[in-house]
């Protein structure tokens, strides 16, 4: 199939007028000529986003949606820009009890643009307010609207949204009607091919029908939704489908026609679909005889955005005409074509079908190509000349290595999308299909997991998001924006801008260990400088730093977390390269820690817990969550060291107790809320689901710290997971206790893949081996897991200080490096 697309409109004053229905799912998939730099793009929506949504106007949001960034979308998302919360949804872009006005999404000066205009306080105000006390014996979530079962509708007088649109054909039967406002289309059982700005959703048979998000896409627009093959009149009967790789998918089926003898099929059909546009449908006889047959491909599509197509706004199919050797349809500001290989013998386009007589000799075959052009062709990142994830394989005693870390390899390489305004850099997309726009936080944190392999997606990662950076104002000087996120029950959304900005130095710091280059330092240092002196000036007066919109006045656990590792990485990034204010970072995490250990803990007969926030008036918040695993994670120093934790040494041992238990550990993996915590939901994404990344912080954060059982286990729970979804991990699926007879459940609308789920196979196995690089200093050390959990591993392929690493860990838990650059002193 080609498809032609023509230049879209300015995206600049797309991002100006969020009621669009034609807005591209996340803004970071269409041309690069008239793409908007990262900045520019962040307040474009994506469906299911707390935030800044109204799904029912078409709006979506590069903001961490609900399958890829936390928030579901049950109610129709456009009443609540007007009204209070629903009391049985989290409290995304609620409406704020002070104010009756619903929160701006992170928005700045510097071309980020509002998802719609209000007059309430901005999310990234300094203020910090007072969350009101609990009712005395009352337990659960502690804000409006979070834990109830009842809640106000739209205001009196509010213009409800308009009924989807019906989708019909136009000369043929095509999509039928979308899910509906609020709710997203199930993707669990939709095998996805990406290889962005190309990607394609086919159902397990095969057959494009338009349902759903069944189609081609390309820049976020879908260019073919309806590819449907009958072969003597009949459908094929599907057998099989299933990926081969990230961006392809192969399908199998045979055809029963009246010429058969006996029970068993003599035609057999293979289709090989790619993200890039392409399709190769192949006959092949195992007839004795020679056969004439007539083969028609039913073709059309309505050429709508992800977006709305996600919210069911797609629209009826658009009518055709005949081009060339296929078929094109033309709507105002794009077109397509689709050309066929060899040419039909009939083309209808009343109807859309593509005809040919085909003649199978004896054991012949027949081969029908559909290609994919485009007015500009782009190359997608995985097809540069020198990849920024060069390839690695892993191999041991448990045979699931090996496909855990290439395919978690791949999916992240499917999910690099260039820096439009510099096409050299590189980063990844947070997670398809709901999440392809730019989302700083997710993907610096896949780059980090991915420093092993090389520093080059790092470097690249960072760069781009630096060009974000705020630059105007005291309190925003220095900070990288970012979309809110659905924080889960307990707690109101929290701006995903301030865990980028905190992950900035942390990663550029951990990018040095391994080996990138100081030129390309010096160059990004300044920007860390910036973060930390953005954390510096924004930490209150009680030593915490809070955080803007929603959840001003409440210091989060886990925020602490990011700022403490911050404080610590800078502190030292700046002494090593000669700059100030390494004594001022050093000495704020060291009041930190101090803090944190008195008042984030809470004591009980159980041992005690840390608060999962704390608020102004310094009430502790108990719910237990797998953000308490960021309390682990405490980064990378010189010569092997890890950065000193927020707890002490009683308090990690019984956190870690607490991370492994069955109210956490559901047997596949570490819940997003405690089994026993109100507010629990078992397919809730920060209520009890299981998330791939969290998960993979546990495991590195309690093998740093010592408890290889308790990290074992999760370890195991994954990688049996990871068996079950064919080794290509979703973002999140259902926390539902593991049993002898049962399987992860699915999350239906999960991104798959995702940036940091794939990422994660990378952690996970490179924690086994205990790499501690220190390039600067020309030393790398190896603390292996002693335990052994999956038996021998060989891990080659990495790069430490820019040349080839390869190591193996034996079975006894001893760790020894096979290749490495000879300028590297080797410890333990």
């Amino acid at each position: 199939m080609t498809f032609d697309v023509p230049p879209r409109a300015n995206a600049q004053s797309r991002a100006n007028s969020p009621s669009r229905a034609d807005v591209p799912l996340g803004g970071d998939v269409f041309p690069e000529a008239d793409t908007p730099s990262w900045g520019e793009i962040s307040s474009w929506v994506n469906p299911a986003s707390r935030a800044d949504v109204p799904l029912g106007q078409g709006v979506l949001s590069q903001a961490d949606p609900f399958p890829g960034g936390d928030a579901s979308s049950r109610a129709n998302p456009a009443s609540r820009v007007e009204s209070q919360p629903r009391a049985d949804v989290p409290l995304r872009g609620a409406v704020l009890p002070e104010t009756g006005a619903s929160p701006r999404p992170d928005a700045s000066s510097r071309g980020e643009v509002p998802s719609w205009e209000d007059t309430s306080p901005r999310p990234d105000a300094p203020s910090r307010g007072r969350i009101p006390p609990r009712a005395p014996g009352v337990s659960g979530p502690v804000f409006p609207g979070a834990g109830s079962g009842t809640g106000p509708g739209p205001r009196p007088g509010r213009r409800p949204a308009p009924a989807p649109r019906a989708s019909g054909p136009v000369g043929g039967p095509g999509p039928g009607p979308g899910p509906g406002f609020g709710a997203l289309p199930p993707l669990h059982a939709a095998l996805i091919s990406v290889a962005l700005p190309g990607l394609v959703v086919s159902a397990e048979h095969g057959q494009l029908t338009g349902h759903g998000l069944e189609g081609f896409y390309r820049h976020g627009r879908r260019l073919l939704a309806r590819c449907q093959l009958k072969v003597a009149g009949r459908e094929p009967i599907a057998l099989q489908g299933r990926p081969i790789s990230a961006d392809r998918a192969r399908f199998f089926a045979v055809v029963r026609t009246p010429a058969d003898s006996g029970p068993d099929p003599e035609i057999a059909i293979e289709r090989l679909r790619q993200a890039d546009g392409s399709e190769r449908i192949t006959l092949r006889s195992s007839a004795p005889r020679p056969l004439r047959l007539p083969v028609e491909i039913a073709l059309g599509t309505d050429l709508a955005d992800l977006g709305a197509v996600a919210a069911g706004r797609a629209g009826p199919e658009l009518p055709g005409s005949v081009h060339d050797s296929g078929m094109r349809w033309t709507a105002p500001g794009a077109h397509a074509v689709v050309s066929a290989h060899p040419p039909p013998a009939d083309a209808l386009a009343s109807a859309g079908v593509l005809r040919w007589d085909v003649e199978l000799p004896p054991g012949g075959s027949y081969t029908i190509e559909l290609h994919i052009r485009t007015d500009r062709p782009t190359r997608p990142p995985g097809q540069a000349a020198t990849h920024p994830l060069p390839q690695a394989e892993a191999e041991g005693d448990d045979p699931r290595v090996g496909p855990l870390l290439r395919n978690g390899l791949d999916d992240l390489r499917a999910l690099l999308v260039r820096d439009p305004a510099h096409p050299v850099d590189v980063y990844a997309a947070a997670g398809i299909p709901w999440r392809t726009g730019p989302a700083p936080a997710e993907s610096l944190w896949a780059a980090r997991m991915a420093l092993p392999l090389s520093t080059r997606l790092a470097a690249a990662t960072l760069r781009a998001v630096s060009r974000t950076q705020l630059s105007g104002g005291e309190r925003d000087f220095g900070r990288i924006p970012g979309p809110l996120r659905d924080a889960g029950p307990h707690l109101p959304p929290s701006c995903t801008g301030v865990e980028a900005t905190l992950a900035f130095p942390v990663v550029l710091a951990e990018a040095r260990r391994w080996g990138l280059a100081e030129s390309e330092v010096a160059e990004l240092l300044p920007t860390a400088e910036r973060c930390l002196r953005w954390l510096r000036t924004c930490a209150g007066d009680d030593g915490y730093l809070g955080e803007p919109g929603p959840a001003a006045g409440l210091a989060r656990a886990e925020t602490q977390a990011h700022a403490h590792r911050a404080a610590v990485l800078g502190a030292e990034l700046l002494r090593e390269c000669g700059r100030p204010g390494a004594e001022e970072c050093a000495s704020w995490a060291a009041g930190l820690r101090e803090r944190f250990r008195e008042e984030f803990w809470i004591e009980d007969l159980a041992g005690g817990r840390p608060a999962v926030a704390r608020t102004a008036d310094g009430r502790r918040l108990p719910a237990l969550g797998a953000g308490a695993a960021h309390l682990l994670d405490t980064g990378l120093l010189g010569a092997g060291r890890l950065a000193p934790g927020l707890l002490d040494k009683v308090q990690t041992e019984q956190l870690a107790r607490l991370l492994g238990g069955p109210a956490m550990d559901s047997g596949w993996g570490l819940r997003g809320l405690g089994a026993k915590e109100a507010g629990y939901n078992p397919f809730g994404h920060r209520a009890g689901a299981v998330r791939v990344y969290d998960t993979a912080v546990a495991v590195t954060g309690l093998v740093a710290a010592g408890y290889e059982k308790e990290a074992s286990a999760l370890l195991r729970g994954l990688l049996d997971a990871a068996e079950a979804f064919g080794y290509r991990l979703p973002e999140m699926y259902a926390g539902e206790q593991r049993t002898a007879d049962s399987a992860p459940l699915p999350h239906p609308t999960a991104c798959r893949p995702a940036a940091v789920a794939a990422a994660s196979a990378v952690q996970l196995l490179t924690t086994l081996a205990g790499i501690r690089p220190d390039a600067p200093a020309g030393t790398v050390a190896l603390c292996p897991v002693r335990s052994a959990p999956l038996g021998a591993v060989r891990l080659s392929g990495l790069s430490v200080a820019g040349e080839p690493f390869a190591v193996r860990v034996s079975r006894l838990g001893v760790g020894m490096v096979e290749q490495a650059a000879g300028r590297l002193q080797l410890g333990g």
